[in-house]
């Protein structure tokens, strides 16, 4: 990490900057069921339905605007783009707590993926302002606050919300804009002016980020291990809950606690794990977070007993190394003016498959817990998350990553 007194500051704005936005993330999950109920004056039935939509909404503004924003990041620097989005969460927060009506709670929603995406220019910051050898260490802060977030959110949401359903988010906007304040006292530019480039539209989308980046041969095929880390990942928030209520019949609360841990379980393992990187070397890193992961999931859909899932959480907690090493090798193998747009890039990814993964999931679990199934087997959706890890694995296997012209320069100082 950095050395300096302004690195420090820096990374702790970053790391404060991701954990608010989760924090609204988890925020929403006690909260909107009875949120849309009363707006929409529906039954929870119907609010489930409006819901989906509404997280369709919050993915899909984070697919198409993480290019754009990565690549503004790269063009006017990374902390007006940083301390505008913490603005912009803070204006979505105050108008989900005032909407009335649907249609203010669907553009609060586009609005948070829109301020959401604001996490690429976080990671492009730190790959600015922390020498290579520590880059993988200081991604991990960005896991860590994953993590905490998901365990602050719903317990804030849950105390507040059982009150008044509006105030957590009244909340939540105020803990935004002191945040970007404090940004504003504190953050300085990491992007010097003579690393900046000019704004293109046509790299400035999903699409046009990626074929922008075909420049870089390690990189395109890397983001493909992301797709399957991510279709991996996004397992176990779509049907967990469908999963332990039908084979272990959790209550509402047993679920809860389930995944209190696995949020506990993830902050400690992403503050602490990245750290052994530079001892491992990134990519035995990556192998042993893809080992333990496809482990971990196997275990999830072979449990007998309630007890396993917790155990086979702390074996999956090894996965903590996968992102910030990928994240590191790919941030040396392009150049500095390059950041925002690799984070840009795989920020839309991460999105896109948030987008599809529910679907995906959730169908492999209703097919094989059906009347029509072609045999029981309610744990076919963490067999198909240890599938996409092995997969992953292999692609990385086949992927050697070079010496990048990047991997010579010097990381700008914060200071």
């Amino acid at each position: 990490m950095p050395e300096s007194r302004a690195g420090r500051h820096a990374l702790v704005f970053i790391f404060i900057t991701v954990l608010i936005d989760v924090i609204g993330l988890g925020i929403v999950i006690p909260i909107v069921p009875k949120l849309i109920a009363g707006i929409a004056h529906v039954g929870l039935s119907d609010a489930a339905r409006y819901g989906g939509w509404m997280l369709f909404t919050y993915a899909g503004m984070q697919f198409l605007c993480a290019p754009a924003i990565g690549n503004l990041s790269d063009r006017i620097g990374r902390r007006p783009v940083l301390i505008l989005s913490l603005v912009a969460i803070g204006i979505d927060y105050t108008i989900t707590g005032l909407a009335r009506t649907m249609v203010w709670l669907f553009v609060a929603r586009a609005l948070s993926g829109m301020a959401g995406a604001s996490y690429t220019t976080a990671n492009a910051y730190i790959a600015d302002v922390t020498p290579p050898e520590k880059r993988a260490a200081s991604f991990g802060l960005i896991g860590a606050a994953f993590g905490l977030g998901f365990i602050i959110g719903p317990a804030i949401g849950g105390l507040l919300g059982q009150y008044d359903e509006h105030l957590p988010f009244f909340v939540s906007a105020g803990l935004a804009f002191c945040n970007a304040l404090y940004g504003f006292l504190v953050l300085k530019e990491s992007h010097a002016p003579e690393h900046r480039r000019k704004f293109e539209w046509w790299r400035a989308n999903p699409l046009g980020a990626l074929m922008a980046l075909r420049r870089f041969p390690v990189v395109l095929p890397l983001c493909g291990v992301v797709v399957l880390a991510r279709l991996a990942h996004d397992s176990s928030p779509s049907t967990w809950t469908y999963y332990t209520m039908l084979k272990f019949h959790w209550t509402v609360a047993e679920v809860s606690y389930s995944l209190m841990a696995v949020g506990l379980i993830t902050a400690i393992a992403f503050g602490t794990l990245p750290r052994l990187v530079p001892r491992l070397g990134e990519r035995r890193a990556v192998y042993i977070g893809f080992s333990a992961g496809a482990l971990a999931t196997v275990g999830y859909a072979t449990a007998s007993q309630p007890w396993m899932l917790y155990a086979w959480m702390v074996v999956g907690a090894l996965t903590a190394f996968v992102m910030p090493a990928l994240n590191t090798i790919m941030s040396t193998e392009v150049g500095p003016t390059e950041q925002g747009e690799l984070q840009g890039a795989i920020a839309s990814i991460a999105s896109l498959t948030s987008v599809g993964a529910p679907v995906l999931m959730s169908y492999l679990f209703a097919l094989f817990t059906g009347p029509h199934a072609p045999f029981y087997f309610p744990g076919a959706s963490f067999a198909a998350a240890s599938l996409c890890l092995v997969l992953a694995a292999v692609v990385f296997t086949l992927v050697k990553p070079g010496t990048a012209p990047a991997r010579a320069a010097e990381p700008q100082s914060a200071e």
